[in-house]
């Protein structure tokens, strides 16, 4: 039997060491030749690593989150079948498609178990529930018959559904008036009612164990770069109110006529309006250099955009933003958006930014103060649209559609008058879209 040693190869962006975020095999598993077995981070971007031989595991670089130096031992794989059991062609094919583990799949069937419904909650509910106090009643409660244990679609305000879970109450169980939503005084009635039968609703629980996580990967990553933008930027924001009533109306004239152009959302525009107002500001549009204090103005403007994804907050950048009109800058935020969320961007997309952009999209929120994507100097968040009433020039009160806007900004490099006077220059733009487009 021979012994092969993979070594983490150097993956060409000059770095000396990766993290090992995820293992996809482990000691005793049965490998291919091109079949995953590490995801490796790098301070940039995440590759995923193949086997370059088929075998048997029998090490693996520790743990994940483990950081190891290019040219170290990732894998040792038996490269001779010999004392191997076969494994059928078919099986084999399905371990390469699914590879679940044992472990795994003990996993998977305990969180299956947790979700099956009890006989006295319905769902979500313990089963260890009808043992306790509550168990004995007249019938005319809680406890559901079996036509009671199908699912019901229960009508209920997200209010009225908390308050129900924290004291442990089927909503199904509940009379309600007219229309069939439940209300806070149904829900008072069905509890005055139980309290008068001797039932007590039983107390709800911790709605799962503790969970210790361990800080890898992406999540290290930017635990990292989120402490040393607030160690080492004295940050600032300042938030202004844009009243973006005409942009809005001009954005779904566009759309209407969009023809097989992609769908604008509010964000494209507001980077035309960004990319339009730089030049007079060219420190927000700057990079600081702290160690050699150096703080380079750039021409171009290349835009990083705050992505959420499942492994954390990605910044994919969009180069040459100011070169790319509205069409052009709305098919490249969703490229971008889609390659950061399934793991797909490049290296080379998620670095390089000038000036960063986060949005919490329908999430909105009254203002931010986001945090600046270090050595960037500056980032923008605009926040959720709402419609208020306004007073008008002749005095009349109209409907409106206001927006906050926020910029944090770096105070070594930015004066408060500068970022005040950018986001000024910005709502004038915003407020009349149809600058957007002036030459």
């Amino acid at each position: 039997m021979a012994t092969f040693t993979f070594n983490l190869p150097d993956i060409g962006e000059g770095i000396a060491e990766a993290e090992v975020v995820a293992w996809h095999v482990k000691p005793g598993d049965r490998v291919e030749e091109d079949q995953p077995i590490a995801d490796v981070m790098t301070d940039k971007a995440t590759v995923e690593m193949e086997s370059p031989v088929s075998g048997v595991v029998s090490k693996v670089a520790g743990e994940a989150g483990e950081v190891i130096a290019i040219g170290s031992m990732l894998v040792v794989i038996e490269t001779e079948g010999a004392g191997q059991p076969e494994i059928a062609p078919e099986v084999e094919a399905r371990i390469d498609n699914e590879n679940p583990s044992a472990d795994t799949v003990d996993k998977v069937e305990a969180a299956l178990d947790n979700q099956k419904p009890s006989p006295l909650l319905g769902r979500g509910g313990s089963g260890k529930a009808a043992e306790g106090e509550g168990a004995e009643h007249d019938g005319s409660a809680l406890p559901l018959s079996p036509e009671g244990e199908r699912e019901r679609k229960v009508l209920a305000s997200p209010a009225v559904r908390a308050r129900a879970s924290d004291l442990g109450v089927d909503l199904s169980e509940v009379k309600t008036g007219e229309g069939g939503r439940v209300r806070h005084a149904d829900l008072d009635a069905f509890l005055t009612y139980s309290a008068n039968q001797g039932y007590s609703a039983p107390r709800k629980g911790a709605s799962r164990p503790d969970e210790a996580v361990k800080v890898i990967g992406m999540r290290r990553r930017i635990a990292e770069n989120m402490a040393a933008a607030k160690r080492n930027i004295p940050h600032f924001t300042y938030v202004e109110e844009i009243d973006v009533t005409a942009l809005e109306a001009m954005r779904g004239d566009l759309n209407a006529n969009r023809g097989s152009r992609p769908k604008l959302t509010m964000l494209p525009m507001l980077i035309v309006a960004i990319c339009r107002t730089i030049p007079e500001f060219p420190t927000i549009n700057a990079r600081y250099d702290d160690e050699a204090g150096v703080v380079t103005r750039h021409g171009a403007v290349h835009l990083g955009m705050a992505t959420q994804t499942e492994a954390g907050l990605m910044v994919p950048v969009i180069r040459d933003a100011q070169a790319k009109n509205i069409w052009q800058l709305a098919a490249e935020i969703t490229r971008l958006a889609e390659a950061a969320r399934t793991g797909k961007a490049k290296s080379e997309e998620l670095s390089g930014g000038t000036l960063t952009v986060t949005s919490l999209g329908p999430l909105g929120g009254i203002a931010t103060t986001p945090v600046i994507n270090r050595p960037e100097v500056a980032i923008i968040g605009p926040n959720k649209i709402v419609e208020r009433p306004m007073f008008t020039a002749d005095g009349d009160i109209e409907a409106r559609k206001l927006m906050n806007l926020s910029i944090s900004c770096d105070h070594r490099v930015v004066d408060g008058w500068d970022a005040a006077s950018f986001v000024q220059a910005l709502k004038k733009l915003v407020e009349t879209p149809v600058l957007l487009f002036a030459d």
